[in-house]
Formats: C-alpha cells, sequence, structure tokens
C-alpha cells in the first residue's frame, strides 16, 4: 500500500460534496496510496468506490463514521472493515438516518419561521440514500444566499445555541463500540479532542471502551487542540491503542485537504489485521 494512508473521508452519500467515483479520482489526483471511504451512518458508497478505483493502484478501506451520544456531547466513531450485512449494523445505521432525518425536518419548520428556507430547498443539496443532516441544511442556506458556506451557517444559524438546534438519537459509544467489534469491525474514536484536553473523554469511559474493543484513536486531525493530543497520546500509550490521522475530506463542504493527516503504515497493518468483516479493495 504505497503512497499516504488517509483513513477519513466523505463522500455525497453523508455530507461531501463529490460522488464516491468523484471522491476516488480525488484522491488518486493526491497520490494518495490508501483511502478510507467513512460516511455517516452509511455505507452506501463501497460499492461505487471500488468500482472507481479499479486499476487505479489505489487501496480503498471500508469504513464508516457511526454517530453516537455520551450524555449531551455527540461522540463519532470510525468503524472500519465491518460486515456491512450485519443486522444490527444496519438496524441501528438506518434507526440513526431515520433520526436525523426528522430532526433535520424539525430545524428546517423552525429556520423556516425567520428566514426564507424549506424542505425542499433541504432536499435539493442531497442524495437519495444518502444520510441526510445539517450539512445539508447549511448548504441550503448557502444556495439561497442567506450565509457564505458552511462554516459561517455552522457559525450562526445552525449554532447549537442559536435556538434551532436539536438532537438526534445515537447509540451510546459503548453500544457503538460493541456493535462494531461484533460486526468484525474496527473501531477508532474519531477527532476526540476537538475542545482541548480536558474535554476528551473520561479515562473511565475510554478504559470501559478499550474493554469493549475500542482500537484506536484518530490524533492526527486539524479539530484536536495541541494539549488535547498530548492526553490523547497519553491514553493510547497507556492502553496500546492505534494512532491514525485523516483529513476528515468533505469536498467542498469543507476547507480540509485530502492527505493534510495521514496514518502510518504499521498503524493500518494493525487495523487491516484485526477486521474479519470485510476487506481492503485494492485497486
Amino acid at each position: 500500500m504505497p503512497g499516504p494512508i488517509d483513513l477519513h473521508t466523505h463522500s455525497s452519500v453523508s455530507d461531501g460534496t463529490q460522488t464516491p467515483a468523484q471522491l476516488i479520482a480525488a484522491a488518486v489526483d493526491a497520490g494518495l496510496g490508501t483511502v478510507a471511504i467513512t460516511d455517516h451512518d452509511s455505507t452506501a458508497g463501497w460499492s461505487q468506490s471500488f468500482t472507481a478505483a479499479s486499476d487505479t493502484g489505489l487501496t480503498v478501506i471500508p469504513g464508516m463514521e457511526l454517530s453516537t451520544n455520551y450524555g449531551p456531547a455527540s461522540v463519532h466513531m470510525l468503524a472500519y472493515l465491518f460486515d456491512p450485512d450485519d443486522a444490527r449494523i444496519r438496524a441501528e445505521t438506518a434507526r440513526i438516518r431515520d433520526g436525523r432525518l426528522h430532526r433535520a425536518e424539525r430545524i428546517v419548520e423552525r429556520i423556516g419561521v425567520d428566514y426564507d428556507l424549506t424542505w425542499d430547498d433541504v432536499l435539493a443539496q442531497s442524495v437519495d440514500g444518502g444520510t441526510l443532516g445539517r450539512p445539508h441544511i447549511a448548504d441550503a442556506l448557502v444556495a439561497k444566499g442567506l450565509v457564505t458556506d458552511r462554516s459561517a451557517a455552522f457559525e450562526s444559524i445552525l449554532h447549537w445555541k442559536s435556538g434551532y438546534y436539536e438532537k438526534y438519537y445515537a447509540p451510546s459509544p459503548l453500544e457503538g463500540t460493541r456493535m462494531i467489534v461484533a460486526a468484525g469491525g474496527v473501531p477508532v474514536l474519531a477527532h476526540p479532542a476537538t475542545h482541548g484536553r480536558y474535554r476528551v473523554i473520561d479515562e473511565r469511559v475510554i478504559a470501559e471502551l478499550v474493554d469493549a474493543g475500542l482500537f484506536g484513536l484518530e490524533i492526527h486531525h486539524r479539530d484536536n487542540t495541541e494539549d488535547g493530543k498530548v492526553r490523547l497520546y497519553e491514553l493510547a500509550a497507556k492502553y496500546d491503542l492505534v494512532v491514525t490521522g485523516s483529513s476528515d475530506y468533505h469536498g467542498e463542504g469543507k476547507p480540509n485537504v485530502l492527505g493534510e493527516n495521514t496514518t502510518e503504515p504499521e498503524a493500518l497493518e494493525r487495523i487491516v489485521a484485526a477486521g474479519t468483516g470485510s476487506r481492503p479493495f485494492v485497486g
């Protein structure tokens, strides 16, 4: 698997702006050797990405970014190499997507009282069968000229303090970890230090997750703070967790650039050796 390794990207199946095929083409153009497709709560882009990667030399790691909730906080968990046909995974992600959809409808209804925004405007920004959520509302706000870009939308109208915010259903991180492992997958906590050292998930919870099969921490990510990374390295060393790095690329949806953070080959080798639910696709 020569070339840089980026283990966190999104296509239009969730909240990226490129189709899976376009995402793979962008990864090839960026000179990556390996890319993971990790759409939110969906595996719908796997097949398209494998087809697009054929004869390119690019290795595709099938994955997903699973939504979980820990108290008032949303915790995202990267799941690699699990069985996409696992009954529990399929049922739970369908429930999460349904919850996101109805939550988004309620948010749009509230916003529509104060701004010129309708549910049809949001649907126009989504892909059939994709995971629809707040990023699509943000794109609709941009398309209507109400904000300049996604970042501005999340800093204003879609900010959790704006009065329009609403949580959605998701399992706990412990339930998510167990579910991924039971499906033969490899769970890695996504960007767990975005608010600094003292907002990293409590060590007691990390220990619980490790006992359940947590395999790694995504430390090299633009949103993790420097002091948060220090704490994550301490936890990774103590619990023998793999350290990953990635771009969290969303196409034009975010400023993140493919390959801006990467994973060491040894870490990927450990992940591939641990995953039994599916295999990497070697193009």
